[in-house]
């Protein structure tokens, strides 16, 4: 007795690989890998658009949030208003509100101006462009 195990059939692909050429070979992996390129694209495509359809029924909520704390802090300086008013009148309670809405709109633009001159620009776009390798870059291509 050998040792040997026995040889298995060959599989279709091996069949397959010894009657094609390998140019058709070679074509049928160039379809292939286009068809999964196009399916992938087409995924993406449709895991893109849910993600808006989220995305904005989220902002129309955070929207309407918006509105709603805008009403809360309206009524809020009102009512403030007016028990101020009890004390110094109506008419310098308001100027007193008025000045205290002003501080808090300063100190929240120089804040957002803060945030906004703090920003680089596009770092991921950037990063990945820094990933594309010399050979197919424009300038490369052109020599």
């Amino acid at each position: 007795m050998s040792s040997q195990m026995p040889e298995s059939p060959p599989t279709a692909a091996h069949a397959k690989a010894e009657t094609n050429s390998l140019g058709d070979l070679l074509g049928e992996v160039t379809r292939d890998l286009s068809a999964l390129m196009r399916q992938e694209v087409e995924l993406a495509k449709a895991e893109a658009k849910q993600s808006a359809t989220k995305a904005g029924r989220g902002g129309g909520m955070l929207a309407g949030a918006g509105v709603a704390g805008h009403f809360v802090l309206l009524f809020l300086s009102i009512a403030l208003w007016h028990a101020l008013g009890e004390l110094v009148g109506l008419g310098w309670s308001a100027v007193v509100v008025a000045v205290l809405w002003g501080i808090t709109a300063a100190a929240l633009a120089a804040k957002g101006r803060k945030e906004l001159q703090a920003i680089k620009g596009m770092p991921q776009t950037a990063e990945t462009l820094q990933e594309i390798p010399p050979t197919l870059t424009p300038s490369e291509a052109k020599r």
